[in-house]
């Protein structure tokens, strides 16, 4: 009768040893070998006629060495299940098992010993204590005013002009890398770009004046623009924003055509080509649903951010005992490929923050019967594509969406992804009714200030 016995040796780190004996293995190797026999096929012989002692010169050895071994591994995984042991990856055999022990001219009695990390258990950081603050951003009259010229600006119409003439006329610029005098450079860039004058700086929009289509300018992007849109031209042109050499670089700017866009009158027609399908007929209605939807992002952006610092608390303050040496021998010879002692101590502390994340993701959704149910994955799927396609979602069924959707469905990665992801989201939601955060309002620029701030404490 095969026996195992468990044995504590480390924090949560057990010894299991299974002991087996010729009764466990032997019945089930003869059987393995007269399976040999009858599929043997070796020359000089019938199939199925070649003699029992052949068989077992031949294939005896590995046939005896692997009924052990299986024997001892169907002992160790029945009595893991019937103990519902909690463990951590697989079960490490001991470096002094030693297959080599097992003879088929001496059958025995073998012991083999493994070593398991046992998932601790925690208690989840207290949520309800913790000191939070949610960020509201105030939406002012000013932040409304911008976004209702940038819709104008959007649903404008462009009509061409002689000369550049104020600061909204639009250029569009073929910018050619060229040296101070404006002299083309070998292989440079050269990119087309539409840009309205008020993008340059203060020192640079007189300078485009009464220039006409062809006329051209010599510029450095580091003294054309501000840094909001520096960065966005040097983006433009494939230039790294942090390469202070590129902004620093020459480029012949040449107007293909001067514009000026006549935006709409703030009227019915207006509001309905900006907000279709919704009933907007006075410019108060319209600014108030302009709010409405900045408001929702700056919202949106600060539930990113409280979720963000909560992914924090109960990760730093859920406290998690690990079997560390377990784990470090695990990841050494577990894995694909073998580690070095070096590469485990460096990877050891994101590896352990992320198991201790997947403990405390199990717990509550285990403890909450959190559950992602496939029509969650459906419904993720059909957002993800109308996000693609930039339709508003809830538009009408096409049977092109659902043979989309079908096909995600039976694509195992994605499932799995979304899984994945809607779980850490009901997480979150489910965080979100533990908490009592303090509501602090903040301009749009303290909030970005915030959570600059917020990056860079968390990248050094």
């Amino acid at each position: 009768m095969a026996t195992v016995t468990r044995e504590n040796i480390g924090l949560l780190t057990d010894k299991i040893t299974v002991n087996v004996s010729k009764g466990d293995y032997l019945p089930s190797f003869e059987k393995s070998l007269k399976q040999y026999g009858k599929q043997a096929n070796i020359p000089g012989f019938r199939k199925g006629m070649v003699p029992a002692g052949l068989i077992k010169k031949m294939y005896g050895n590995s046939v005896f060495t692997d009924e052990v071994l299986r024997t001892v591994e169907k002992e160790l995984t029945t009595y893991m299940s019937n103990e519902k042991l909690e463990i951590f990856a697989q079960p490490l055999p001991l470096p002094d098992n030693d297959s080599r022990q097992i003879d088929i001219n001496n059958p025995a009695d073998y012991s083999f010993a493994f070593e398991i990390g046992l998932k601790p258990a925690f208690a989840l950081a207290d949520l309800g204590s913790a000191r939070l603050t949610r960020l509201k951003v105030e939406v002012t009259p000013a932040l409304i005013d911008e976004e209702v010229e940038r819709q104008r600006t959007r649903n404008g119409k462009m009509a061409d002009q002689e000369a550049v003439n104020s600061d909204e006329n639009v250029l569009n610029l073929l910018f050619t890398e060229s040296d101070a005098e404006g002299q083309p450079i070998e292989g440079g860039i050269q990119k087309d770009n539409s840009l309205l004058v008020k993008y340059f700086n203060e020192a640079t929009r007189p300078k485009w004046m009464g220039l006409k289509k062809d006329d051209f300018l010599v510029l450095q992007l580091s003294q054309a623009f501000e840094a909001k849109e520096r960065e966005w031209v040097l983006g433009d042109l494939g230039i790294d924003k942090n390469d202070a050499a590129g902004a620093d670089k020459y480029f012949k700017a040449t107007i293909t055509r001067v514009g000026l866009i006549e935006k709409p009158e703030l009227n019915e027609e207006f509001f309905k080509t900006a907000y279709p399908g919704r009933e907007i007929a006075t410019e108060d209605a319209f600014r108030d649903a302009v709010k409405g939807d900045i408001q929702a992002y700056w919202d949106g952006q600060s539930r990113n951010q409280l979720q963000h610092t909560l992914y924090h608390v109960l990760l730093d303050q859920t406290k998690i005992d690990f079997p560390e040496d377990f784990l470090k021998r695990w990841m050494q010879t577990g894995g694909e490929q073998p580690k070095s002692q070096a590469e485990v101590e460096q990877e050891f502390p994101s590896f352990v923050n992320q198991l201790k994340w997947t403990l405390i993701v199990d717990k509550v959704t285990r403890e909450n019967n959190i559950e992602v149910s496939a029509e969650d994955i459906r419904a993720f799927a059909k957002q993800q594509l109308f996000g693609y396609m930039g339709m508003p979602v809830g538009g009408e069924e096409q049977p092109w969406v659902a043979d989309y959707v079908q096909r995600m469905m039976q694509d195992r990665k994605f499932v799995e992804d979304t899984m994945h992801r809607i779980q850490t989201e009901k997480v979150f939601g489910w965080a979100e009714t533990q908490i009592h955060p303090t509501d602090k309002p903040v301009s749009v620029d303290e909030f970005k200030q915030l959570l600059e701030e917020h990056e860079h404490h968390h990248h050094h």
